[in-house]
């Protein structure tokens, strides 16, 4: 209850994972959670008009980790979710596990992504598919990295 609470009240930012794990006990649509409910079947989103969506922190709330801009905030009863996604480094490890698919490719800076066991460090081009079941982590290598990211909900 504390936590929700901090949430509601945006003093933390919670993980990606989370918020699909919220939506879902919420009933409502992952995108809703994220960026808002869309009323058009399609969306066309101008750079200028990128807002950024939600910040996600360590789990202490001391860090923050992500900064995402929703890219297709308007379509309604969409199943996945486009976003740039500006990366910190990671003071700590914390893996997500949730329901869906991910899919990253890196514009800028270097990633550092582990999935299951495996790790990968990604550079400008590179991408990875990955179940979202399995135990992920991704942060920049660095100070900072920029990626496309595009959720699917199941």
């Amino acid at each position: 209850a504390d936590f929700l609470a901090k949430i509601e009240r945006q003093e933390i930012y919670p993980q990606l994972g989370t918020v699909i794990k919220l939506s879902k006990s919420m009933d409502a649509a992952f995108g809703q959670v994220l960026a808002g409910k869309g009323d058009k079947p399609y969306s066309i989103t101008r750079r200028q008009d990128q807002k950024t969506v939600s910040r996600s922190t360590s789990h202490k709330g001391q860090k923050n980790i992500y900064t995402y801009k929703g890219l297709a905030p308007e379509v309604r009863g969409r199943s996945m979710e486009p976003l740039i996604v500006q990366l910190q480094a990671a003071p700590e490890k914390e893996l997500s596990k949730h329901d869906g698919e991910e899919f990253i490719y890196v514009l800028s800076g270097r990633v550092l992504l582990e999935i299951g066991e495996d790790h990968f460090e990604l550079e400008p081009g590179d991408s990875a598919y990955y179940l979202s079941t399995i135990p992920h982590w991704i942060a920049a290598k660095e100070e900072k990295a920029t990626i496309l990211a595009v959720i699917y909900d199941k």
